[in-house]
């Protein structure tokens, strides 16, 4: 089920999610699908079999091999998950102005004018200076130690 935030939002269905997601992936050409947590092998665009909870979600991702998380939220999640450093992609100026502590990039200007290219390039940008050591707004306030949340697959009881 999509979460409470995600229905605050206006999302009715799963379905309705997963299309968010799949247009996140743009043109490139799907590399693998993976189970919850699987070791990631392929290199490109993959996707993970994870839930629409963020704490869950990410630590599957990052069980799985990631380095470095980028996540784009469009109503605040304040996520940060150790080890892996999370960069937050504020969808909306609003919502960044709002949490400027929090937020590290702002990919609002795309509705005003500024082409998906530029905010792409800034966010691979910022990618590669995490990778070499700066620390997300996540690390800088030291949140991230308690988003450790396994998913269980499957009925739970």
């Amino acid at each position: 089920n999509p979460s409470v935030g995600n229905k605050k939002g206006g999302l009715t269905t799963i379905y309705e999610k997963s299309l968010g997601a799949v247009a996140k992936g743009g043109s490139t050409a799907l590399r693998g699908v993976y189970e919850y947590s699987e070791q990631i092998k392929e290199k490109g665009l993959v996707v993970m079999d994870t839930p629409g909870y963020d704490p869950a979600s990410v630590t599957g991702i990052v069980a799985g091999g990631c380095q470095v998380v980028v996540f784009t939220t469009g109503r605040g999640s304040v996520l940060g998950c150790k080890p892996s450093p999370t960069i937050k992609v504020s969808t909306n100026t609003p919502l960044f102005e709002r949490m400027r502590d929090d937020m590290d990039l702002d990919a609002g200007p795309i509705l005003n004018g500024k082409s998906i290219e530029e905010v792409g390039t800034e966010i691979f940008e910022e990618v590669l200076a995490v990778a070499s050591g700066k620390q997300t707004k996540s690390e800088a306030q030291g949140i991230g130690d308690e988003e450790f949340c396994p998913w269980t697959s499957g009925p739970v009881f």
